[in-house]
């Protein structure tokens, strides 16, 4: 499988993103109603396998650190892409200088356990606050 990366110059709320992002479990994200052609703040990637868009990656940075966000098409889920996509955001912290990246695993997500669980096996750990999970972005060598 062969996954693309690409970054949305503007994003804006498309019905991909409806499907992917607006149609996550009610509580995993945050409320995301926008119109149709709406841009959207933050930067954004789709991840494309064959033409189709299958996930997306979202990140917003201040300060040396940068909230992110990744969300995958549910019948697309378990095959990888998440990690693909959250490798993907490192990188682009990376470039941008960017000490942290952090995920908020809401309270009222429907499988907060599990995915607290995948973010701390892809290198996340619980900050002082129960539902913020950072992780330190790898410098490659001589970068």
């Amino acid at each position: 499988m062969k996954w693309t990366w690409i970054r949305e110059r503007p994003p804006y709320w498309d019905e991909p993103k409806a499907r992917i992002v607006g149609g996550a479990p009610p509580g995993s994200l945050p409320p995301m109603a926008h119109a149709p052609g709406q841009i959207l703040p933050g930067e954004w990637w789709r991840v494309e396998e064959d033409g189709e868009v299958v996930g997306y990656g979202w990140m917003d940075h201040a300060w040396g650190d940068a909230e992110v966000l990744l969300a995958v098409a549910p019948e697309r889920q378990g095959r990888g892409i998440g990690a693909f996509i959250l490798d993907r955001l490192e990188d682009e912290a990376r470039a941008l200088g960017v000490n942290y990246i952090y995920n908020v695993v809401r309270e009222t997500h429907p499988a907060r356990e599990r995915v607290t669980r995948w973010l701390e096996g892809h290198g996340f750990r619980v900050s002082h606050e129960d539902n913020l999970m950072r992780r330190r972005v790898r410098r490659v060598p001589g970068g």
